[in-house]
């Protein structure tokens, strides 16, 4: 499934079939270990321990490492759970079930690239943005433009916003893929002459391969996405807005001193990425 086409239609019905997590129970965020004192009070599924849905989007997340969790969106969460004195528990689900473990009360936080949509805003609490995803352009040559997709054959993951946009532009000459790896698999064999995607992703899948160049699209009016980048952050609950407070007090702090960007470039991303101006939602 592409990150994409994680609608939350299929996650309200996958959720529960899906989501093999402990069941919800008071707990104190205050719950701290010894000769901590958190910055913020708000309640968490444990006491003591902030329950993290994780899935395998690298590099924004990985099911792997210490913990069970890394990555950019790991590095950031840990950050904040430092803050506020407690021990992150990574539970592993597939995307899809993301979102119904945040309504049911599995899930304190749910990471991993997670666009700002008003949809999902319905039904869960998003942080401020914490991030941009730019859109990429993957291809032989180094191709930075929109124009200079035109006249080859071009690649997308099905469900990302430039999507309709470029289907206007490039017609029959664009092909849709269910995954990053399936694009990629056919612009390694040569099937397409460019893909288009998370400006991240592709950096982190292709680009230590010197066959290809991935850069960041130049804004173009014709695709909205390259001139405004999908803002990401983490989801919370809907009814724990003391968490949201405290989540979005510790990121800016985090923002302030520094710590986001280094993450960023640290996993091979723009430090400019952390420079998300004002906060929207995409419709």
């Amino acid at each position: 499934m592409s990150r994409r086409s994680r609608t939350l239609a299929a996650g309200l019905l996958v959720g529960a079939l899906s989501l093999g997590l402990a069941g919800c129970g008071s707990g104190s965020g205050s719950a701290a270990g010894q000769g901590c004192t958190p910055a913020h009070q708000f309640p968490t599924i444990s006491g003591g321990t902030l329950t993290v849905g994780v899935y395998d989007l690298p590099p924004f997340i990985s099911t792997q490492g210490e913990g069970g969790l890394s990555g950019i969106d790991a590095d950031i969460v840990k950050a904040v759970a430092a803050a506020e004195c407690l021990e992150v528990k990574a539970n592993n689900a597939g995307a899809a079930a993301m979102v119904p473990g945040v309504q049911n009360g599995r899930l304190d936080v749910v990471v991993g690239d997670w666009y700002r949509t008003q949809e999902r805003a319905a039904v869960v609490n998003f942080t401020d943005p914490i991030y941009l995803d730019d859109m990429g352009l993957v291809s032989a040559d180094g191709v930075a433009t929109v124009d200079g997709l035109q006249q080859r054959t071009v690649g997308t993951v099905d469900g990302y916003l430039w999507v309709d946009d470029l289907k206007k532009m490039l017609g029959d000459s664009l092909k849709l893929y269910p995954s990053g790896t399936d694009m990629q698999a056919d612009l390694k064999a040569g099937r397409i002459q460019a893909g288009v995607d998370s400006f991240g992703s592709a950096v982190n899948t292709v680009g230590s391969d010197p066959a290809f160049k991935v850069v960041k699209a130049q804004p173009d009016p014709r695709v909205r996405a390259s001139e405004q980048p999908a803002q990401s952050g983490f989801m919370l609950p809907k009814d724990n807005q003391a968490m949201l407070d405290a989540f979005n007090a510790d990121l800016a702090k985090l923002r302030a001193d520094g710590t986001i960007a280094k993450i960023l470039t640290d996993h091979g991303l723009e430090a400019s990425a952390a420079e998300v101006g004002t906060p929207r939602l995409i419709g």
